[in-house]
């Protein structure tokens, strides 16, 4: 696990010259990277949500495309269109944003319904469908999505099913007040942004991807993990739980997150610690939860307390 170690901190200490007292947030996102998975950052506007995926964008060699979602964006502004040619009386796709390694989808809930949608087949199948064509992804590919709170105005909530589609949902909050110090005297003659490089290659991350994917995981703890999101399915404050798509992210952001902490085995431990940000935004809570103010991710922190462990001692 040494190699993804020395991976992990090269990425880690590059973002954090950028976001600057979020090591955990930066670790999660790091988590997906070597999940292969799609991320969405949820906070208010300001804190840091765009700065986070471009950074990261840009400590990888990758291809990188930014999405302005807006009310009035079009699927097609997204995947892309077939245009005539008039010299050889041909159409021609050209390609749309979506066509690149990783790609920023910011501010993804001020799109209509219909446009965020156009997203859904590239998120889950890596390849988009247009006239009838279907053209597959590069690889890696991976979608790093901003979102204000749904209650902010002009804003749509996101589909269950895209939300499904998100590895994990990471929320930043507001920074501690030293570490806003330290950020008004970091940028107070440049932005740190335009400073960071590509620190590491495209094929040192899906190598990277690779052998996360061969961290054991033993059945007890896969069971742990089908128990977890068996429990979501059956809460008495929950409307809709997670879907066996969410016991896979669990599975995977296990193995990840065992890689990080320098092992070739993942524990009930990782299990724990990937919960929140892989399981929360999956669930929908029922309308007397909500009056209550529950929200997802207390249910997910009770259900860490409730639901045993497999083979563990009391």
């Amino acid at each position: 696990m040494e190699g993804i170690q020395d991976f992990a901190e090269r990425v880690i200490e590059n973002v954090e010259r950028v976001i600057i007292g979020k090591h955990a947030e930066v670790e999660l996102a790091l988590v997906a990277l070597l999940c292969g998975g799609h991320v969405l950052v949820e906070d208010v506007p300001g804190v840091g949500k765009t700065s986070l995926a471009k950074a990261v964008a840009r400590s990888i060699g990758c291809s990188f495309k930014r999405l302005q979602f807006t009310p009035d964006m079009l699927p097609s502004d997204i995947t892309g269109v077939f245009i005539y040619n008039q010299k050889t009386n041909e159409f021609e796709f050209r390609p749309g944003p979506i066509m690149a390694q990783i790609v920023l989808a910011d501010e993804i809930n001020r799109a209509t319904p219909k446009t965020q949608s156009a997203l859904l087949e590239a998120m889950e199948e890596r390849h988009v469908t247009v006239e009838g064509q279907t053209f597959p992804l590069p690889n890696p590919f991976l979608v790093l999505a901003t979102q204000n709170p749904i209650e902010y105005e002009g804003t749509f909530p996101l589909p269950e099913a895209q939300l499904d589609r998100f590895l994990m949902r990471i929320e930043l909050g507001y920074p501690r007040r030293a570490d806003e110090m330290t950020v008004l005297e970091t940028q107070q003659r440049s932005q740190p942004l335009d400073e960071i490089s590509q620190v590491v290659e495209v094929r040192e991350l899906v190598e990277m991807q690779q052998r996360t994917r061969e961290v054991y995981v033993d059945r007890l703890v896969r069971e742990y993990i089908v128990e977890l999101v068996n429990a979501t399915r059956q809460h008495p404050d929950v409307y809709l739980g997670a879907s066996p798509r969410g016991s896979l992210a669990l599975d995977h952001t296990a193995q990840a997150r065992a890689t990080l902490m320098g092992r070739d085995y993942a524990t009930p431990d990782d299990v724990k610690y990937m919960a929140v940000p892989t399981l929360a935004h999956r669930l929908i809570v029922s309308p007397g939860a909500g009056v209550r103010n529950t929200s997802t991710n207390d249910v997910v922190l009770e259900l860490l307390e409730s639901v045993p462990v497999p083979g563990a001692r009391v």
